[in-house]
């Protein structure tokens, strides 16, 4: 005879996240703005077309992707030794409200920069980047004590999931406002995407505080006294760090790996609608693919934490790598805007999917106390990445007189990080 099941074991099938955990993910639901609406979307088009008015098309591209490269050289520098100031001093949560509140503030001061002028638009973006990417780090480092190991893919790609949407629903109202400024009470377009900056820092802010209040660290056992010491325990464990990174080969092949192909998931994110603009393809058809991105995006990585719970992580991003070569290859002979939007779904269905289990993934592999210090290692080298992808983009489409050809080379990476990435074992079924 059948028996109703049990609430307790209905309520364990359904596995709603803590408090703790949800608190992390929204976190990315907040800062995912700024990837979408400034970093992919307004800034490439407002920069080109209203702050560098007049430039040459391949002058603004190389300003661009020198924007992007010099604020990712930036944390290449730093995040390691930051990363092991933060495990030493348990001070991940600082750092990350730190470098957050660069971003925000920077993000805030955009729209006060005029037209033609695009230097300090230029250096408002690579302060506000900084501050985008180097609270990644901190937020990366404080997944294993948030997940547990057993829980790693899921909510890893939760908070990826959450980013598509709280990004994609902030995106959706700055599109509409942009394209219909009168109903706002706004006078043109160009009010209504200096509107989107402020709309932006703002949710950036208010989506940071669940994670301040609620996210706790794992408590250090012999904390340094003053901040002195700190830095100096901290260059003393990154030294350790170094050397237990070329004895431990998996992790140092995984993060050379990651190096290679994360170049080209970046690239791709940021210098798409610089593309398809250089393409001559319309700004707001631009933005709607953008949108459609990050809708697919939502399901998507939800979709790949559960693969990678069944199939390993490792499966899962060769899966994302293949659709990234295809996509690559459709991208250089691209010629009319409904192979953008295509392009832009398929984009969405593997971007969180690769990002979210690439961080599981290596999380498997490091110490537990010390992630900040490892994620400062794997950030580095994805934000190293990010200095090659868009300077090599516009060098080699500047050098080649053609978007097509620059937008080619970032398949390279793909290919090269997927045969370094075979050579590795699933961490999860050695265990």
């Amino acid at each position: 005879m059948l028996r109703a099941p049990q609430p307790s074991r209905v309520f364990a099938m359904v596995s709603l996240p803590s408090r703790r955990v949800l608190s992390w993910a929204l976190y990315d639901w907040g800062n995912s703005a700024f990837a979408t609406v400034v970093m992919a979307g307004f800034f490439p088009i407002f920069f080109r077309d209203f702050w560098s008015s007049g430039e040459a098309s391949p002058a603004i591209t190389l300003r661009l992707g020198l924007a992007n490269g010099l604020a990712s050289l930036s944390i290449v520098l730093l995040a390691p030794v930051l990363g092991s100031i933060a495990d030493v001093a348990g001070v991940r949560k600082r750092f990350l409200a730190a470098f957050a509140f660069l971003g925000i503030a920077a993000t805030a001061l955009l729209p006060l920069v005029r037209e033609g002028m695009w230097a300090p638009a230029a250096v408002l973006y690579f302060l506000a980047t900084v501050g985008f990417m180097g609270a990644n780090v901190f937020y990366d480092a404080l997944l294993l004590p948030v997940a547990g190991r057993a829980r790693l893919d899921r909510v890893s790609a939760l908070g990826y999931a959450l980013g598509y949407l709280g990004g994609g629903l902030l995106f959706a109202l700055c599109v509409i406002v942009t394209l219909y400024p009168q109903g706002f009470g706004l006078p043109d377009a160009s009010a209504a995407v200096r509107l989107s900056f402020w709309m932006v820092a703002g949710w950036w802010l208010v989506f940071s505080v669940p994670l301040l209040l609620w996210v706790t660290e794992p408590p250090v056992a012999q904390r340094p006294q003053g901040w002195g010491r700190a830095v100096l325990a901290g260059f003393g464990q990154l030294a350790r760090t170094f050397h237990e990174v070329r004895r431990l080969r998996h992790v140092g092949l995984f993060l050379l790996a990651y190096w290679l192909y994360i170049d080209g998931v970046d690239t791709i994110v940021r210098m798409a609608v610089d593309y398809g603009r250089a393409l001559g393809f319309d700004a707001q058809g631009l933005i709607v693919a953008l949108l459609v991105t990050q809708f697919v995006g939502f399901p998507a990585a939800l979709a790949f934490g559960h693969l990678g719970e069944h199939a390993g992580a490792r499966t899962g991003i060769f899966v994302a790598l293949a659709a990234y070569c295809l996509i690559t290859a459709w991208a250089v002979r691209l010629d009319s805007v409904w192979e953008f939007y295509a392009l832009a779904v398929a984009v969405g269905l593997v971007q969180g999917g690769i990002q979210a289990l690439s961080r599981s993934y290596y999380a498997r592999m490091i110490p537990p106390d010390r992630t900040a210090e490892f994620f400062g290692f794997y950030n580095m080298l994805g934000k190293f990445a990010a200095v090659a992808g868009p300077v090599v983009v516009g060098l080699v489409g500047a050098w080649s007189g053609s978007a097509r050809v620059g937008i080619a080379s970032v398949g390279v990476f793909f290919v090269l990080g997927g045969l370094l990435l075979w050579r590795l074992p699933d961490p999860e079924a050695q265990r």
